[in-house]
């Protein structure tokens, strides 16, 4: 397997272990890509959910640019409830877990077809 595959397979476990939820693993490859070098940097695979800095750039980069949607005070919302689920006490909230989260709570699957 690949740095990559691995990675990806513990993403895939954080998502049933933390979340509850089975991924769809196409989805989540994809989603894992779209990262792009940052999964390979410690700093960057994380995101922190207490720094609003952070989660504003998560917003504006993944949500409005990436998704497509429009900016507005439920994108934050929907951060936050993501956050929430993956767990506020957890340390390592995985830059891909989130997105695919954030991904399949807005429906827009479509975006990495």
């Amino acid at each position: 397997m690949s740095k990559r595959d691995d990675l990806i397979a513990k993403y895939a476990a954080d998502l049933k272990d933390k979340v509850g939820v089975t991924p769809d693993m196409d989805l989540l490859t994809k989603v894992t890509i779209g990262c792009g070098p940052s999964i390979y940097n410690a700093d960057a695979e994380t995101v922190s959910g207490t720094d609003k800095a952070e989660l504003e750039r998560v917003k504006d980069s993944y949500l409005v640019k990436k998704l497509g949607l429009a900016d507005g005070p439920q994108l934050m919302e929907a951060i936050d409830a993501v956050i929430e689920k993956y767990g506020r006490s957890n340390r390592n909230k995985y830059r891909p877990v989130v997105y695919y989260m954030l991904c399949t709570h807005f429906g827009k699957q479509s975006v990495y077809a």
